[in-house]
């Protein structure tokens, strides 16, 4: 009997002849389907190379004395912030299986006794993260202030006047022209959103370099209460900030770091439950916190599909596509048919990822649908563990460590994708312009031979979250 074969995978169940007697109407569909995968494949080649690109990128390291061990972070939550016990129960056990270690970092207000929690502390955290990674970008890539044209800030809780992006016009006095963005309350997927922001402009203002600047404040973030589905946000947030020089000129191939392929946007706020999971509010005693609830998961899963649905056909090799789109037909059209669905190799196709590090659940289940390595996957557990999460800058730590561990070659493609409050969800697929010396001034420099660590023991935390409302 003929049996149908695609790129040397059989589909055993799967009898040719069968599918032409009873289903022709499936052939009346895949020919003309397959002629579009040919043509959207061979146009999205066309289409990638694209003409920005991105110089380099700075992380703040925040100074030692900032370092706060686990025990430590629960004695000053106690006498501080006057939780109960059954508060700081659950909160060890937070802390005990996030995958943090005890060097994450915390502002210095959050350190001062008592507590310092004013808007003047949350502004001078803010600062001196923007400030110090500005200030090693400006280092590293030797360009002058007068040469940026286009400034995106983005901060997601602490919103001020004048705004961030005035702030950093003012410490740079940077020229009076400039296209200036500020951008609050779009949660950890904020960079990348910001950087198709970055992209657009770079397109309609040739010959220009643009900083875009990310960080979030940790002062401006802690509950006061007992409410355990706003409590995440204190134990697993951390100081953090990245400056990022993009530039359009055609003098900067040679020198950048990576060249700009793809950004892909998705969001399911329309959805009641993706848009309640994450959620700013006051609890009964008028403590304001950031709620979580069960329906995380399920968000965070429904939009993530969607975003990488869409990347899949720009970065798959016509291989995997094929197979992914027979998968489908089959599925649709053999009834009773058990065959699972396939989860395309992305490994095939993608040197590096770095997903946002929000959580170990979200990183497990990326990896087991992705299908790619303990050690593709170590740069966001090591984020994770040595500086937690830094809300939207955290993947530029994890793109860090893949320098710093001498990994990023010439001609690797990489993919960083995060995910957070909407709901939202941003990929962004770089290609690395030259390979890149693990000597260059990075935030792991000088303890990356510690790395990495051993992780696998943490278990998961059943009563994470609570139910939605």
């Amino acid at each position: 009997m003929l049996k149908l074969v695609i790129f040397g995978t059989m589909f055993s169940t799967i009898d040719l002849m069968e599918l032409i007697i009873i289903y022709p109407k499936l052939f009346l569909i895949l020919v003309p389907t397959l002629i579009i995968v040919i043509f959207w494949y061979i146009f999205c080649k066309s289409t990638a190379g694209s003409s920005i690109f991105l110089v380099d990128f700075a992380c703040y390291k925040p100074q030692n004395n900032q370092q706060i061990c686990r025990q430590n972070f629960l004695n000053r939550s106690s006498r501080e912030l006057k939780f109960n016990s059954d508060t700081l129960e659950f909160m060890d056990r937070i802390l005990q299986r996030s995958g943090l270690g005890d060097k994450t970092c915390v502002s210095k207000g959050l350190l001062s006794d008592p507590m310092d929690m004013s808007t003047k502390a949350a502004k001078e955290e803010v600062e001196m993260a923007v400030f110090g990674a500005i200030d090693e970008l400006l280092l590293k890539t030797g360009v002058r202030c007068e040469e940026i044209g286009i400034l995106v800030s983005v901060c997601g809780v602490f919103n001020i006047m004048p705004s961030l992006s005035s702030v950093i016009v003012k410490r740079y006095k940077l020229r009076e022209d400039i296209r200036s963005y500020n951008m609050t309350g779009m949660g950890c997927s904020a960079g990348l959103i910001a950087l198709g922001l970055v992209q657009n402009l770079l397109k309609v203002h040739d010959n220009s370099y643009a900083l875009l600047v990310t960080t979030e404040s940790t002062t401006d973030n802690v509950y006061k209460g007992n409410d355990r589905s706003k409590l995440l946000s204190n134990c697993v947030f951390r100081v953090g900030a990245v400056a990022l020089l993009l530039s359009n000129k055609p003098s900067d191939q040679n020198t950048c770091k990576y060249e700009l392929v793809h950004t892909v946007r998705s969001q399911t706020a329309k959805n009641d439950r993706s848009y309640n999971c994450i959620f700013m509010e006051e609890d009964e005693q008028g403590h304001r916190g950031i709620s979580i609830n069960k329906d995380l998961l399920y968000a965070a899963m429904k939009t993530i599909r969607s975003n990488i649905s869409t990347v899949a056909p720009l970065v798959l090799p016509l291989s995997e596509q094929f197979r992914y789109l027979m998968n489908i037909i089959v599925r649709r059209f053999r009834t009773g048919s058990k065959m699972e669905p396939y989860n395309p190799e992305f490994s095939r196709a993608i040197d590096h990822f770095f997903p946002h590090v929000g959580g170990k659940p979200v990183l497990d289940d990326l990896q087991k649908k992705l299908g790619f390595s303990d050690e593709q996957m170590e740069a966001s557990r090591m984020t994770l563990y040595r500086f937690g999460n830094t809300s939207n800058s955290s993947i530029w730590y994890e793109l860090a460590y893949a320098e710093a561990k001498g990994r990023v070659k010439k001609g690797d493609t990489l993919w960083q994708i995060a995910f957070g409050s909407g709901f939202k969800c941003s990929s962004v697929i770089w290609r690395a312009t030259r390979s890149i010396d693990c000597d260059e001034m990075n935030p792991w420099s000088d303890e990356i031979d510690e790395f990495p660590v051993d992780v696998s023991k943490i278990g998961a935390l059943s009563d994470l979250f609570v139910a939605s409302k």
